[in-house]
């Protein structure tokens, strides 16, 4: 279960990247388990957009612009993809658990994350911040 709280921790950072994630292992066929939430990432058409969507988002990140990650819609995707991604990575008689695990780990990362970065970005800025985070 500690993968579906890892991918939670990703997803409060970066609301896409646990998409991207998933579309990448599953095309590789490295997810371990073959569920629902596997076999729709390994269609070409959702990966793709898992992992442009992943790469719009850490490019809009560096934007002055960016709102705050725990804006109401930034906290809801957080919480969407923490979840799936945590159903994804769960085992299947425990997939109800892997994505309580990962919203509960994708909030808490939320506020952790944007704390940290504001005090980042008082010191070196938006976008230096935004890079090292992604780091």
């Amino acid at each position: 279960m500690y993968r579906s709280i890892l991918m939670g921790l990703v997803a409060g950072q970066r609301s896409m990247t646990p998409l991207a994630a998933l579309a990448v292992a599953a095309h590789g066929g490295t997810l371990p388990h073959d569920n629902a939430e596997a076999r729709l990432m390994r269609h070409p058409l959702i990966a793709a957009g898992g992992v442009a969507m992943g790469a719009a988002e850490i490019a809009g990140d560096k934007m002055e612009t960016a709102p705050d990650r725990t804006v109401f819609l930034g906290l809801l995707a957080r919480t969407i993809t923490g979840g799936f991604a945590g159903a994804a990575l769960a085992p299947p008689q425990r997939r109800l658990v892997g994505a309580s695990l990962g919203v509960g780990a994708a909030i808490a990362s939320s506020y952790a994350g944007l704390a940290m970065r504001e005090r980042a970005m008082r010191r070196w800025g938006q976008t230096n911040s935004g890079f090292a985070e992604d780091a």
